[in-house]
């Protein structure tokens, strides 16, 4: 049976209080524990602009002990992978070191490399990548690329024999962007990210984060991903979905709605989620009935 792992990209966001996060919290709340409730994969952000801290993996390990099959995805800093920089390979082992907690003790999914949609294919990045993959040879990575130059046969082969993830993306679809797959390079896991379609801010130069992560997938946009994860499911032992459309807790919003629909689980819901996200009563409903209805219909 197909094993898939639900969840966002990130916790800390202010505008997730009052509405992902209880209005009134208990002692000793955390959000990350909270999370660890509702979905069962988180990708930390905060590596990408800092490099990753032995003792902050260490607290993330405990902070989801009382979900046993919660794992990780850490984003690679960004020194590798938007700079233009040539970073070492003393680097590389600090990033690992910082890690290290997360995969001693069975957290550690994936290290995903995002790179921007300007990362176009050519002779020279290839070799970049394969130099790369070789600073990380232990480590189970998986590439985001987003320009569409890179969706050959040929690319995906190059994966494989490195046994590097392919990030199969969900984006706003202009000329040149890649549009959405469902490929499997590596036999261990599959990896999806559901960035929105905000087509009117994606490339907006002065849009911040918020506005360009601002979008709510439809019932219907999420259904055609479903059967592209299905598909996924059978191709690898593990598929990690997360949601990066953050936004006013959009991204826990579609994630429970994914995690519904993949598995027959009962769900719980955030009480605060449900009263801006009224989408999410089909969930509870579903919950009410045992699901059964649900999936005989499937």
């Amino acid at each position: 049976m197909a094993q898939y792992n639900v969840g966002t990209a990130g916790w800390s966001y202010k505008d997730w209080e009052g509405i992902v996060y209880p209005r009134k919290k208990t002692s000793g709340f955390h959000a990350l524990s909270y999370l660890s409730r509702y979905i069962d994969f988180m990708e930390i952000n905060s590596t990408f602009y800092r490099m990753p801290v032995f003792n902050f993996a260490l607290s993330w390990t405990k902070k989801v002990e009382q979900n046993p099959d919660f794992l990780f995805a850490v984003k690679l800093h960004q020194d590798f992978t938007h700079q233009g920089k040539k970073p070492s390979q003393k680097q590389a082992d600090e990033f690992r070191f910082g890690i290290e907690p997360l995969a001693a003790n069975n957290r550690l999914g994936a290290v995903l490399m995002q790179f921007p949609w300007s990362f176009s294919r050519s002779i020279k990045n290839k070799l970049y990548l394969e130099r790369l993959f070789h600073m990380f040879p232990d480590l189970p990575l998986a590439l985001e690329i987003r320009h569409n130059s890179w969706d050959n046969p040929e690319f995906l082969k190059f994966l494989s024999e490195h046994k590097v993830a392919f990030c199969n993306i969900d984006q706003p679809v202009f000329r040149s962007s890649i549009k959405p797959t469902t490929y499997a390079t590596n036999p261990e896991f599959t990896y999806v990210r559901l960035h929105g379609r905000n087509y009117k801010n994606w490339f907006k130069k002065d849009a911040g984060r918020d506005a360009r992560y601002d979008y709510l997938y439809s019932d219907d946009e999420l259904n055609q991903w479903i059967t592209r994860i299905k598909n996924l499911g059978g191709k690898s032992k593990k598929t990690f979905v997360v949601t990066n459309n953050h936004y006013r807790g959009q991204a826990l919003t579609n994630a429970i709605q994914i995690k519904n629909k993949l598995t027959k689980q009962k769900l719980d819901v955030p009480r605060e989620l449900v009263e801006i996200y009224p989408e999410l009563k089909k969930v509870i409903k579903d919950i009410a009935k045992g699901q059964s209805d649900l999936f005989n219909k499937n």
